[in-house]
Order: C-alpha cells, then structure tokens, then sequence
C-alpha cells in the first residue's frame, strides 16, 4: 500500500477509469464507492430499472465521480454504450470490474430448469466474455491496464443444488486464465475473485431457495462452515479488487484470489 495521504491507499489509482458492472448493488456497489474513493473515475453499468442513482450517490459520497450507464451484459450493444461513455466522458479506461452475476434457482441437475440454465451462463459467462471482448483494445490503446472477474468459490468447488451457477464460475477462471495469456504481452492483467458467501441479495435468494422458510437457519449453518464464523462483506471484496487494478498488483496476472474466511481449505 502505498504512503500517500488520506483515504486513498493503493498506488497508481488517481484519476484513472473503470468500467464496473452489476454497480447497482451489492459487491459492484461497494467497489464504485471504494474505487472513487481511490481516485478512479467510474463508468457504472447495469440493468434497466436498477438504482443506478445509488452509484453515483455512492461515488459522490466518496468525492468521486461516476456516470451511470443502463444496459445489460449479454448484449455486446450495451458494451459498446458503456465503453464509448468512458471514452466521451474521461478519455478512455483503464480498468474493468467484470461483476455482474445472477445465482439462477435452487434445483438438482436432474430437474433444473434449462431456460434458467442458460440465462445463468449468458450473464456470468458470455457477459464476462464480451467484456473482456471490449475491454482488450481499450486498455491497449491506454498502454496496458487491469481486468478483474468475479468468480466463486463456486468456481473451484462443486455444489449439486446450483449447476448453473457452479458451471458458470468454473468458466469465469477458464476465461480469467485464456485472457492472462492474451493481455499479460501488452500490459493488461487479468485477475479473478472468488468469494465465499458474501452479505448481499444473492445469498437471501440462495438461503431461502435452500431453507424455503428457514432461511436463517440456513445461513447460520453455511457461516458454521467457514473457519471465520460469519460471511464476508461486499466492502472487503471491493478492497481486494481495488488492490489488484493497482500498481502495488503490477506483478499480478492469471491469478485467483479466494476471499472466504478459510472455507475452501476447510
């Protein structure tokens, strides 16, 4: 970390742009808050209808600044809205938060639905697909930059209840590891998160899918299961992210960062 003064801690972060999506809520949420906090200028993307105006009060909060972009991930349209928001209002982007993700339902393989099946893999895979897609020739016309992808422990792990989801993440690292390989030669590193259960409206969904009307049941039994004792938080994985779009990560490519309080050793 660096020494500089203030809240903003991270090395090479002031006045650079990044693209984050699903920053309506949750973990996409607490990283505009932490990056604007850092002196990143942000490009906020997500659906039609979601409370975009959260972002920018977040970045505002922090005394940053952020633009709000509507658009979904699977349409490679609304990518090119985003990116060329970036361009038009900052200059170009420096980083890509690839965040959006939808969990699907609580279902054994046997019976899952596959219309649901396949609206999970189109927004956690061929939506980081088409982000990494668009981000490459933009942060190569900036001399090089950072992507980081959220995965899972999902991604590592199996579970037989969220096929869809679990396939998902498993591909988000397939991704993560290919475009290392592509960027690492012109200066653009790619990393992925892969978090336990994290405080957010996605784990209320899986908690009640898996425990119906004893969902706080359920939670209490999935936090006995992580060594740390509780789930992490949306802000903690926001540090991590900001930490690896930094010059203090410039070393840092085709990794996988678990953030889980001991669950998966475990």
């Amino acid at each position: 970390m660096s020494t500089g003064s203030g809240a903003r801690g991270f090395a090479g972060l002031e006045k650079r742009v990044a693209v984050v999506t699903g920053a309506a809520g949750g973990i996409g949420l607490a990283a505009v808050e932490r990056l604007t906090r850092e002196g990143v200028r942000v490009v906020a993307l997500d659906l039609e209808g979601s409370d975009l105006d959260a972002a920018v009060a977040a970045a505002e909060g922090a005394r940053g600044e952020a633009v709000a972009v509507p658009g979904d991930v699977t349409r490679a349209v609304d990518w090119e809205g985003a990116f060329g928001e970036a361009e038009r209002r900052f200059g170009g982007v420096d980083f890509l938060f690839n965040n959006a993700g939808i969990e699907g339902v609580v279902a054994p393989i046997e019976s899952y639905p596959r219309d649901v099946f396949e609206r999970v893999l189109a927004v956690n895979v061929t939506g980081v697909f088409l982000g990494i897609q668009h981000a490459m020739p933009a942060l190569r016309a900036r001399g090089g930059g950072a992507i980081v992808n959220t995965s899972s422990v999902a991604g590592l792990t199996g579970d037989p209840n969220v096929c869809a989801y679990v396939a998902s993440k498993h591909a988000v690292v397939g991704l993560t590891r290919a475009a290392a390989l592509s960027g690492g030669p012109d200066g653009i590193r790619v990393n992925a998160i892969c978090p336990a259960m994290v405080e957010t409206r996605m784990m209320r969904s899986l908690e009640s899918g898996l425990g119906a009307d004893h969902a706080a049941e359920v939670k209490k039994l999935l936090e006995s299961r992580i060594p740390a004792g509780r789930y992490g938080t949306p802000d903690e994985v926001a540090a991590l992210a900001a930490f690896l779009f930094s010059d203090d990560a410039r070393f840092v490519n085709g990794s996988l960062y678990t953030l889980d309080g001991g669950y998966t050793p475990s």
